[in-house]
């Protein structure tokens, strides 16, 4: 037993043991989750903490300015009748331009849940072979869509064959087929434009700081865009939502990480990524916007993928730096 990667023999006094006298595996299944349950309680209450001091400070600053603007008006209706009811005007005005604005954010707010209500529903009806709960989902489905002309076509082939299904899960793969496929391609193309903008600017730009903002608002117009593609329309607050989830999404399946098989794989061991480090960074910066894309993709698609296959980062990646390193993938 001088070595402990060498085998060895143990000898017993009495007869070997029956494998039925061993004690019982103690149940592992649940540990998981009581881990990530104990790590999740702090978070929560953090996150709760967040939110009152949020809304608490929000409505004393909003509460100061209000008096502020109340004083500041009076006073100058005392002075000047003219100018105190121009000033009372402009801040009405103001004031309904922000309902107008928050009026867009709760809407755009709520359109995302109800498309994530809406997948969730899909699934449950899938899972649970409930025809009546996909029939539901595809009429919310088809008023989510009704107004876009571009997808008039595949509306009007869902209502022709969508009577003839009789089983929740052809019912939501026929609705996938014909209203995702060409969001699914237009978002596609959103993550190709986004990775080549990021690999760009980290391959061509020698300020660290500016390729980071670059890649920051590059990511955060695509995700806003593919949340547009799919209907989400996300305003300000709720393109931070979706970026918030698209992360959590990430981390909550480990797609963070991007190895050298994957440079190798795209790059093809080209001759400017070995020459140049910042070619092989903005490889590297590309492929990590083209997993947020892909994550963005399945957080604000209606549907989850099944039919319609779920896109690769390669092949994003490959025809998005097809003009660096000369390659082209097929479709993924």
């Amino acid at each position: 037993m001088s070595d402990p990667r060498r085998p060895f023999i143990v000898e017993l006094d009495g007869p070997a043991p029956s494998p039925a006298e061993a004690p019982p595996v103690p149940e592992a299944a649940g540990a998981p989750t009581g881990a990530v349950a104990a790590l999740a309680g702090p978070l929560a209450r953090g996150s709760r903490a967040g939110a009152v001091l949020a809304w608490a400070g929000g409505l004393f600053v909003s509460l100061a300015l209000g008096i502020a603007a109340t004083d500041f008006i009076a006073g100058l209706l005392a002075r000047s009748p003219l100018l105190g009811g121009l000033a009372l005007a402009l801040a009405a005005l103001a004031v309904l331009a922000l309902l107008w604005i928050a009026g867009r954010e709760w809407a755009a707010w709520l359109r995302l849940g109800r498309i994530d209500g809406m997948r969730a529903r899909a699934a449950g009806a899938v899972a649970a072979a409930d025809l009546p709960a996909a029939r539901k989902v595809v009429t919310e489905l088809r008023h989510l869509y009704g107004g876009r002309p571009e997808m008039a076509w595949g509306l009007t082939r869902l209502t022709e064959q969508a009577e003839g299904m009789m089983d929740a899960d052809g019912l939501i793969r026929l609705a996938e087929t014909e209203l995702l496929a060409a969001p699914d391609q237009a978002a596609r193309r959103e993550i190709e434009a986004a990775a080549r903008r990021v690999a760009t600017a980290t391959a061509l730009v020698p300020l660290a700081l500016v390729d980071v903002a670059v890649a920051l608002a590059a990511n955060l117009r695509m995700i806003r865009r593919i949340a547009e593609i799919y209907g989400g329309r996300a305003g300000s607050f709720g393109s931070w939502r979706v970026l918030r989830r698209v992360f959590g999404h990430l981390l909550a399946t480990g797609a963070v990480a991007v190895g050298d098989d994957l440079i190798s794989s795209v790059a093809g061991g080209g001759v400017l990524s070995r020459l140049s480090r910042r070619f092989g960074e903005g490889v590297v910066n590309g492929a990590l916007t083209a997993r947020v894309g892909i994550a963005a993709m399945e957080v604000c698609r209606p549907l989850p993928f099944d039919v319609l296959p779920e896109p690769k980062v390669t092949n994003l990646l490959g025809r998005a730096l097809a003009g660096f390193f000369g390659t082209g993938r097929g479709e993924g």
